[in-house]
């Protein structure tokens, strides 16, 4: 027996279809995003990022399909890459998934994920076991 869900914004459809290719890590990380549409960079934050994209969380989301042009500051270091808006979660946040990001850009982004893993890793490992 199915019992029916009230999903307006299609977001439990979503996240049934969710199907990853890159391990998020979250992580903030200043992001600049430069709309097709728009003369004036969004300075936003991101809550999560992976090697694929990233999400932020913002009150005025983005429509899904929307193209960007993304810079994100990696350890004071500019980044860029193209991007476009693949979910929407009205007055939550959105998802973007990475287009075009030049290899040498994406090694860094490699690098600086698999560091922060590693740096989130050792301090719970610090932590010891939580009772």
């Amino acid at each position: 027996m199915q019992i029916p869900v009230n999903d307006t914004d299609g977001s439990l459809e979503r996240k049934q279809k969710e199907h990853r290719q890159h391990g998020r890590t979250k992580v903030t990380v200043t992001a600049e995003l430069q709309s097709e549409r728009t003369s004036v960079p969004l300075r936003v934050e991101t809550a999560d990022l992976s090697i694929g994209g990233l999400y932020v969380e913002m009150m005025f989301t983005l429509e899904v399909g929307t193209k960007l042009k993304i810079v994100l500051w990696i350890n004071d270091v500019k980044l860029s890459t193209g991007g476009i808006v693949v979910t929407r979660d009205l007055q939550v946040g959105n998802g973007i998934e990475f287009t075009d990001m030049a290899p040498e850009e994406r090694e860094r982004l490699k690098h600086f994920l698999t560091a922060e893993a590693a740096r989130k890793a050792s301090e719970g490992a610090a932590e010891g076991p939580k009772t």
